[in-house]
């Protein structure tokens, strides 16, 4: 998680939104990414998609082996994505300023662990009250 964190503090650096995520494969980070929604002008690039993007086109016995670290709980589109490459463990930073498709995620198999990470916690609060309407886009709303 200490990674992805990260991640989400560079996202924060560079004027985005402060997720991040890693997507690791046998104790090894094969791919990183933030989100880079405000960065890029992207409709996808959340935190979870970059890390996925990132780590490039890979064989589907990699995913089915790996865990996928996120800063925040994931949204629809990237609990899809988890359930479309068969990632079968995902640790959640924290779910208490967005509560994503865990559900759906559980419903399907995967191991999701919530670890309501203060820093995670913190981070996400402060960034919601400085930029409202900024969050609201990125969740949709």
């Amino acid at each position: 998680m200490t990674e992805a964190i990260k991640e989400a503090k560079k996202s924060l650096s560079e004027g985005g939104i402060p997720i991040g995520s890693v997507l690791v494969h046998k104790k090894q980070i094969i791919g990183r990414g933030h989100n880079q929604r405000v960065q890029l002008k992207s409709a996808i690039l959340h935190g979870e998609m970059s890390a996925l993007e990132n780590a490039g086109r890979l064989p589907a016995s990699v995913y089915k082996e790996s865990v996928l670290y996120t800063t925040l709980s994931p949204c629809i589109m990237c609990s899809g994505t988890i359930l479309l490459y068969g990632i079968p463990h995902v640790r959640v930073g924290e779910n208490r300023t967005f509560l994503g498709e865990e559900s759906l995620l559980r419903e399907r198999g995967v191991d999701v662990e919530v670890q309501q990470n203060l820093e995670c916690i913190s981070m996400m609060r402060t960034f919601i009250a400085n930029n409202p309407e900024l969050w609201n886009e990125d969740i949709g709303e």
